[in-house]
């Protein structure tokens, strides 16, 4: 813009000669008189227009002729603009070597400050003008003076702007620890900015790779959240520690920060560096909690690849969560996500606890359990050994008995949906008889009851429960099934006994029953087929499952099933 038109009765007609680098018109108007001192509305005057625009010829001639103004050369060579910027730090800014090295031989304060705290030196760095960086450093110029409201030095300036050769001629003037307000060094803005040529100058300096800001976040820990792979490994290979807690609130690492990320190589770099107590020790938070929390499935399916527990440490009093599997099945907002995330925990081998089962059986829904089932295998129990038998099909992981007690605790308890889960589990190759109790026979609906009774020798009860049986049938809270009052047939006690041979979880889930020298029309029957899976009846008093479970918690006695 050309002040002359705009201001012209402030803008002297030496500085608009001299904004335009035209040496002879400068001359031509000081010979005739007319003044270099004269400003414009932003303080400018003919010197600071002949450094900004970098005219070294028009410099020095201004120079000779503001010799002459009343303050005399020094204050003239040092005058201030409105905002507080001399020529020198005009000239700098703007990488004009030449002007810079003419105004400090006129003797131009090197370390003025503006009113924003900046400096010849500090505006040189910021512009990326090595040569005139150099020439000032080499002058004398403070490298350590803040000057920024955030206390950032040269050197942080230069890093941020990766301006590495800048970087270079600081590193060994510059104290490399420097803190700004939040106690970050130099080093710690290369890693979080990706600088990595300035952080590898820093680091071969003699920088802290360790060095921790206020809020105790390491350069690996901003480095691994940013995604920087380069810097966390330039960090790495130069002792970074990425067992450092980075955080006041609770034990953050830096495979936290890759992890909530899903920056992947960065994770897979930190899982072969980090201290595995994270895992599953006492005090620590498993990343694998942070990467179902932020939806990572790449991270998840990595650290559960790589052998991180599915089941985690109990989180309760850091998170608030129980279990990895606890807080996936929490989720009530993607339906979708709780799905994908529960089958990598439970194809891993999470184990599932009371609470947990709560979500696969007091509800309508089948997905889960279906889901558990194509995982888990329910195995065959010893009641005198408590011990499962082997499993009987690869890629499945076995049901052990805690497991095993708390799904029937939890069933016995959520008999309301058994139409539900009932008939999954019976197929699956839970052992029936385990169902029989009181409490089940008692509550569960009649075609739920009739369902169960047809896996059984229902002639074989004991007292106790045939006692129910006609009191509900007295009360006509149950019809029974016509057959129920004979003997079974025999091809029933049949199929009974060679699930006994075999086992329930052998004879239901295996492809055992095609083996048998039986014909084949006969699997199916054996299989117990034949038997029509009862309907479920939705309640309009259901309560929702939040309220089920915590009416559970508060209120539900263990029943002794096994």
């Amino acid at each position: 813009m050309d002040f002359t038109e705009g201001y012209g009765d402030t803008v002297s007609r030496v500085a608009a000669a001299a904004r335009s680098g035209c040496r002879k018109q400068v001359r031509r108007l000081i010979e005739r008189g007319f003044s270099v001192d004269c400003r414009d509305n932003r303080g400018w005057n003919a010197l600071h227009e002949a450094a900004a625009a970098g005219s070294k010829e028009c410099v020095q001639d201004i120079l000779s002729a503001g010799g002459g103004s009343p303050g005399g050369a020094s204050d003239y060579v040092n005058s201030l603009t409105h905002e507080g910027e001399s020529a020198c730090y005009l000239a700098a800014q703007r990488g004009h070597l030449a002007a810079v090295q003419l105004l400090l031989k006129a003797h131009s304060n090197i370390n003025q400050l503006t009113n924003n705290l900046s400096c010849p030196l500090y505006a040189a760095v910021d512009g990326g003008h090595t040569a005139v960086v150099e020439l000032l450093v080499s002058r004398g110029a403070e490298v350590n003076r803040t000057h920024t409201s955030s206390c950032w030095t040269c050197l942080h300036q230069a890093v941020y702007k990766g301006h590495s050769d800048i970087v270079r001629v600081l590193a060994n003037r510059s104290n490399l620890e420097a803190p700004d307000d939040h106690e970050i060094s130099p080093l710690f803005v290369a890693a979080q900015y990706g600088q990595q040529e300035c952080l590898e100058i820093l680091v071969n300096a003699g920088a802290n790779v360790n060095t921790q800001a206020a809020d105790l976040a390491t350069p690996l820990l901003i480095a691994s959240q940013e995604g920087h792979q380069g810097c966390v490994d330039l960090l790495l290979d130069h002792g970074a520690d990425p067992n450092i807690s980075c955080s006041r609130e609770w034990p953050q690492l830096p495979i936290h920060a890759a992890v909530e990320f899903g920056h992947i190589g960065v994770l897979e770099r930190l899982i072969a560096a980090t201290d595995r107590v994270c895992d599953q020790g006492e005090g620590m938070v498993s990343p694998l909690y942070v990467a179902l929390r932020y939806d990572q499935s790449d991270s998840v399916e990595m650290l559960l690849r790589e052998g991180y527990s599915p089941d985690a440490q109990d989180c309760t009093d850091i998170l608030d969560i129980r279990s990895p599997l606890c807080m996936t099945l929490c989720r009530t907002s993607n339906e979708p996500k709780r799905i994908s995330f529960s089958e990598l925990l439970i194809a891993a081998g999470a184990r599932w606890s009371e609470e947990d089962w709560m979500y696969a059986l007091a509800t309508d829904k089948t997905d889960l359990l279906q889901l558990i089932l194509k995982h888990r295998w329910i195995p065959r129990q010893d009641a005198a050994t408590r011990k499962c038998s082997a499993p009987h099909h690869p890629g499945k992981a076995v049901l052990k008995l805690p497991e095993v007690r708390d799904l029937l605790c939890v069933a016995l308890n959520q008999v309301h949906f058994a139409a539900c889960w009932l008939p999954l589990l019976l197929k699956a190759g839970l052992e029936p008889s385990l169902l029989l109790q009181p409490h089940m026979l008692e509550q569960a609906d009649g075609e739920v009851l009739n369902y169960l009774l047809d896996f059984v020798n229902w002639s074989t009860l004991s007292p106790p429960l045939k006692h129910v049986l006609d009191r509900r049938r007295a009360e006509k809270t149950w019809e029974p099934c016509p057959h129920f009052d004979s003997i079974p047939c025999l091809s029933h006690m049949c199929r009974l006994q060679v699930r006994v041979v075999l086992g329930s979880d052998s004879l239901m889930g295996t492809d055992v029953v095609e083996r048998l020298p039986v014909p084949s029309l006969l699997n199916g029957f054996l299989q117990f087929r034949d038997i029509s899976e009862p309907l479920y009846t939705h309640s309009p008093q259901s309560s929702p499952l939040s309220e089920r479970m915590h009416e559970y918690e508060s209120t539900h006695q263990h029943r002794h099933v096994l």
